[in-house]
């Protein structure tokens, strides 16, 4: 029997989300200051570096993303509260409030002001990560990398160990994530020094593209295929 998931569990639209991650990465490190705005590992270490030195605005820099980290997840979960009845799925939502954040940060100077792009940044990347967590059933994520690869070398392993061709298209398929993720930096790169702070837009682009694709029903589609043929 086939497996059927989400629109959002979908695989292509997880390919778009990892392009449109590594592009948001490859954006704020080139013209927002070198920093990664997309995972807070390093600005939480970072945080606490600045602290025990005594370097309290340093600390205060940091700390700002987290808890924008953190107010973006809360935003997620009360969008999906709010809307998970409605025709309205609550995932368009999010990608609506990422895109319109997005939009404006295109507009904010470079320089002394790429704080608050950061943040705004973080903070969308919290609602993509929360909002899509799966493709096809599998616990992923769209920002950051760390947990794709250990899920794809675990997959990997269990194809060797037990030789079940799931295990093997499963590791491929979370490479495949790591792999368009590492094509959104080198696109990020590039537009980013052609464009500079209005590069951000693409990556807008690429979050309306999956807003619309939200409303594609392709197992629908494919049934009526069969149907015609």
């Amino acid at each position: 029997m086939k497996n059927t998931f989400q629109m959002s569990e979908r695989y292509r639209v997880g390919i778009i989300l990892a392009v449109v991650g590594g592009f948001l990465d490859a954006y704020t490190y080139i013209c927002r200051g070198g920093v990664f705005a997309n995972a807070q590992t390093g600005n939480i270490v970072l945080f606490g570096i600045s602290l025990i030195e005594g370097r309290f605005y340093n600390a205060f820099e940091y700390f700002v993303p987290i808890l924008a980290f953190v107010l973006g997840v809360l935003l997620a979960e009360f969008v999906r509260e709010k809307f998970k009845k409605s025709h309205f799925h609550w995932r368009q939502g999010v990608l609506l409030v990422e895109i319109l954040v997005l939009a404006y940060v295109a507009f904010i100077p470079m320089g002394k002001f790429d704080i608050v792009a950061n943040v705004l940044i973080s903070f969308v990347c919290s609602l993509q990560v929360e909002a899509f967590r799966k493709f096809r059933g599998n616990a992923y994520a769209t920002t950051m990398c760390t947990g794709n690869l250990r899920s794809a070398s675990d997959f990997l392993y269990r194809f060797f160990k037990m030789h079940k061709s799931g295990n093997l298209t499963n590791s491929y398929m979370y490479f495949g994530i790591i792999l368009f993720f590492i094509i959104g930096g080198i696109l990020g790169t590039i537009f980013t020094k052609l464009l500079l702070e209005k590069a951000v837009l693409l990556g807008a682009f690429g979050l309306l593209i999956v807003f619309f694709m939200l409303f594609i029903d392709y197992e629908k589609k494919e049934k009526e295929t069969k149907n015609v043929l």
